[in-house]
């Protein structure tokens, strides 16, 4: 792609998500790059995964991000004995008139925080990944339309395994990314112990951008180029994944996309209408780690990912 004969994306909106960006990182000091890739995640329509230790910011990050965006937000603790209809929702008799009425569950919402996910058994995290994957839930043979956006905050505490249910991979290959937190450094945790407790900062948060605003940014997302040297270098990756003896299987097509949407988001948060190779570099481990199975159980994906992403030839 030619810069010289490319114009960056400019507009008000684009300044509100810039603006939320801001304001969402005055709560999370010290982490730009995991709420950058958060709201990429957010304008390229996917869900985002977080591994973490407990207490390092996770609910935080997903109020602050409900709280800039002006989106409706709910929260699922999920437990081994949670039902599919605690949260789509079930049909109540009504007495008085007689009649089956729909009450809806907190999918019904704009921003999900699924906490704890791996504790939901694998029948209730089923009623997630369609929500996830179709915008939509099924009831008593009805489907119903969720509101949009629909945007997923999962999380999965990766040390703990007592009573927790391994995700299965399509499950996990609905999520965009995978990300962690982890702990801040010590000047940036000096500035949590000292400063204003987070709750109150969220609440002190001034909504920056509509729903109409994401929701435009999100269907003029696709006009944001790829050339077809970058679509060269996607596809020299994701053959890489597929040819890599420590792992059982490649990245699918989907992964594929997932790989070029959200390096058009993270395009268009640096002011280009364009993606460069180093877009595709900076979300590839994210994007690809979890869907990656090593053959060995003693190899991390992460290192596998980051390896193949040293290896292969961006031109």
């Amino acid at each position: 792609m030619d810069a010289t004969h490319s114009t960056a994306p400019a507009g008000s909106a684009r300044a509100a998500i810039l603006a939320a960006e801001a304001q969402i990182n005055q709560v999370i000091v010290g982490k730009p790059e995991v709420v950058r890739l958060v709201l990429a995640a957010l304008l390229a329509s996917g869900h985002v995964l977080l591994e973490d230790l407990p207490g390092v910011g996770k609910t935080t990050l997903a109020h602050a991000l409900a709280q800039a965006f002006a989106l409706k937000f709910a929260r699922i603790q999920f437990t081994s004995d949670l039902l599919p209809g605690d949260l789509t929702g079930v049909s109540v008799y009504r007495r008085d008139s007689e009649r089956f009425e729909f009450v809806p569950g907190p999918l019904f919402t704009e921003l999900l925080l699924a906490d704890e996910l791996n504790r939901g058994s694998p029948k209730t995290q089923s009623a997630l990944l369609e929500a996830m994957a179709e915008s939509q839930i099924t009831v008593d043979g009805q489907t119903r339309i969720l509101e949009q956006p629909f945007f997923v905050i999962a999380t999965q505490n990766p040390t703990e395994q007592a009573g927790t249910f391994v995700l299965p991979e399509s499950q996990l290959d609905r999520f965009m990314i995978t990300l962690s937190l982890g702990y801040p450094d010590p000047a940036h945790e000096r500035l949590l112990l000292a400063g204003v407790e987070r709750r109150q900062m969220i609440q002190s948060l001034k909504p920056c951008v509509s729903k109409a605003q994401l929701l435009e940014l999100r269907d003029q997302l696709s006009q944001v180029q790829t050339s077809a040297s970058l679509l060269d270098y996607v596809q020299r990756l994701l053959g890489a994944t597929r040819q890599d003896p420590a792992l059982r299987f490649g990245l699918s097509p989907r992964a594929g996309l997932a790989l070029l949407n959200c390096s058009r988001a993270v395009a268009f948060l640096k002011g280009r209408s364009f993606v460069l190779p180093e877009d595709v570099q900076e979300v590839f481990i994210p994007v690809a780690a979890h869907r990656l199975v090593p053959r060995d159980l003693g190899q991390q994906s992460r290192a596998i990912a980051a390896e193949l992403l040293k290896n292969t030839a961006a031109i």
